[in-house]
C-alpha cells in the first residue's frame, strides 16, 4: 500500500483540539477525511462486531455484512471455523457475494468465474492456459481480517495486529453482557430478522445517544405517554425518567476502551413477573398474555420475564449495542450517513420449560421487539438527522458534553477503574470520545492474511 491508502499514517489533525475534557468540535461529525480515518483505525484497528454465532449455525453457512466500509463475508467453512473473508475477488476487485446469507462451500466471481473456496483459497479460473504464472499463489486467495474472535455468541473481528485478545478488550463489559445472555435458557439465543433504519447524519450521533438518559422524556414523550395510556400511574417502559430520574437507584458505567452501560434493573421489583410488569401494552398482547397465565399457571410469571425486555443498555464501541431484547448494530455508510440495524432475538429450547413455552414465549417476545424500533428510534434518527443540520452552522464550531463534569461526588472512580454517573450524565460520552481521539491518533499493525 500507498501511504495515500494508509490515511491512518498522516497526521494531518491535531486531535487534543478537536475533542477537549467537555467539548468535541463540529467537524468530527463533518469532515470527510476524519470519517476515512475513523473507517481505517477505528474500524479496523479496533474489535469491531461483525455478526452472531447463530447466524451461521451450520458449516457453510454465511452472512454478507460490513467492517466500516469494506464488504465482508463472514462465513463457517467446512470445519466449523470462523471466517471473515473481504468480499472482493483478487482478479479485478468485483464482490464475489451478492446475498446477504445462505450456505456455500465456495464463491465464484460473477465476473469472470474465478472460484474460491470458503476457506478463501483460489480453486480455480476458467482457460487457466491464459495465465503465465503459477496460479496457486497464495496472493490469488482471497484476503481475510486476520483475528476474528467471539464472546457468548457475539463475533468480533479486528485487522489490527496489536490489539488486545477480545475477552481483554471488553473487560469489566463482559458482566452485563454476560448477564444479558444468562438469562435466556441455557444461556442461548438465536438472532432473527432485522428493523433497518437509515439516517443522514454521522454514525457517532448514534453511540453518543447509547447510553444518554437525558433525553428520553423529552424526545420519546409521545411514546412514554403510549405506554401508560392504559395503566396510568403505574411504572411502565421508561417511565422512570418522568421525574427524578437521578434520585432513582439506576445508573452508567463506563468500564474502558468506549465500552459503557446504562443500568436500569435498579428499577424492577424483585418478584417473578416484576420484569414484565414493566412491559407496556401492545395490540392483541393482553389477550394474548390472559392465555397464556391460564395455560402456565404458576409458571407463567416467571416464564413472561423472558419475553421482557431487560432495561440495560449495553455498547461495545464503536458499533455494538444489547437493548431490551434487541442487537443494535451501528453501520457507516458516509460521513453523514448511517444505517442502524435492530435485529430481534429469540430463546431456544434447552429441555427446561417446554417446547410450547418457547414457542408461546417467543410469540410474545417478537410483539415487545417491535415496539422501540418503530415508535422510539425514530425519534432518535429524527434528532441525529436534525444534529446533522445544526452542525452546518460553522462558526458556531462546539457540541457540549459537560452535564455533570465538575460537580463534586457526582461521578466516581471505582477500584477496579471504571466509573459510575448517574443515568443522564455525559460522562460516558466524554470518556469514550477519549477512546475515538486514542485510536485516531496511533498506528495500528494493520495486516490481512491470505490462506496458505
Amino acid at each position: 500500500m500507498t501511504l495515500i491508502e494508509r490515511p491512518n499514517r498522516a497526521p494531518l489533525y491535531d486531535w487534543d483540539a478537536l475533542v477537549d475534557e467537555e467539548r468535541a468540535h463540529r467537524l468530527i461529525y463533518t469532515d470527510p477525511g476524519i470519517f476515512q480515518l475513523e473507517m481505517a483505525n477505528i474500524f479496523g484497528g479496533t474489535w469491531t462486531y461483525i455478526g452472531h454465532e447463530s447466524e451461521i449455525a451450520k458449516p457453510n453457512d454465511f452472512i454478507t455484512r460490513k467492517l466500516g466500509l469494506r464488504p465482508v463475508i463472514v462465513v463457517r467453512d467446512g470445519d466449523g471455523k470462523i471466517r471473515v473473508l473481504f468480499n472482493r475477488c483478487t482478479h479485478r476487485g468485483t464482490t464475489l457475494c451478492r446475498l446477504e446469507k445462505g450456505s456455500a462451500r465456495h464463491f465464484q466471481c460473477p465476473y469472470h468465474g474465478w472460484n474460491f473456496a470458503n476457506t478463501g483459497q483460489l480453486r480455480g479460473v476458467p482457460w487457466p492456459d491464459g495465465y503465465a504464472g503459477d496460479m496457486r499463489d497464495t496472493k490469488y486467495n482471497v484476503a481475510q481480517v486476520p483475528r476474528v474472535e467471539s464472546y457468548r455468541g457475539f463475533i468480533f473481528c479486528t485487522l489490527n495486529m496489536d490489539a488486545l485478545p477480545l475477552v481483554d478488550h471488553l473487560g469489566p463489559i463482559t458482566a452485563p453482557i454476560d448477564d444479558w445472555v444468562n438469562r435466556n435458557p441455557g444461556g442461548k439465543l438465536e438472532v432473527c430478522e432485522a428493523n433497518r433504519i437509515k439516517y443522514k447524519g454521522n454514525w457517532k450521533l448514534a453511540y453518543d445517544n447509547s447510553c444518554d438518559g437525558y433525553h428520553v422524556i423529552y424526545s420519546h414523550r409521545s411514546l412514554v405517554e403510549m405506554e401508560a395510556r392504559l395503566t396510568p400511574g403505574q411504572a411502565k417502559g421508561m417511565s422512570y425518567y418522568k421525574n427524578s430520574p437521578d434520585s432513582l437507584a439506576m445508573y452508567m458505567r463506563y468500564t474502558g476502551h468506549g465500552n459503557h452501560f446504562k443500568d436500569k434493573r435498579p428499577n424492577i421489583e424483585n418478584r417473578p413477573g416484576g420484569l414484565w410488569a414493566l412491559e407496556p401494552a401492545t395490540p392483541g398482547q393482553e389477550h394474548y398474555e390472559a392465555q397464556f397465565k391460564e395455560r402456565y399457571g404458576d409458571r407463567a410469571l416467571s416464564l413472561l420475564d423472558l419475553a421482557g425486555s431487560v432495561p440495560v443498555n449495553i455498547n461495545v464501541f464503536p458499533n455494538f449495542s444489547l437493548l431490551g431484547n434487541h442487537i443494535q448494530v451501528f453501520e457507516p455508510v458516509s460521513v453523514g450517513e448511517t444505517n442502524a440495524v435492530w435485529y430481534g432475538t429469540r430463546i431456544v429450547d434447552d429441555g427446561t420449560i417446554g417446547a410450547d413455552a418457547v414457542r408461546d414465549i417467543n410469540a410474545l417476545r417478537m410483539r415487545t421487539q417491535e415496539q422501540f424500533p418503530n415508535f422510539g428510534e425514530v425519534d432518535d434518527v429524527a434528532n441525529f438527522e436534525q444534529i446533522q443540520r445544526g452542525l452546518d452552522c460553522i462558526e458556531d464550531e462546539w457540541v457540549y458534553m459537560n452535564r455533570g463534569a465538575g460537580i463534586p461526588g457526582r461521578v466516581k472512580t471505582n477500584p477496579d477503574g471504571t466509573i459510575d454517573a448517574p443515568s443522564t450524565d455525559e460522562a460516558f460520552m466524554r470518556e469514550h470520545c477519549k477512546e475515538w481521539k486514542r485510536l485516531l491518533k496511533a498506528t495500528p499493525n494493520m495486516q490481512v492474511k491470505r490462506e496458505v
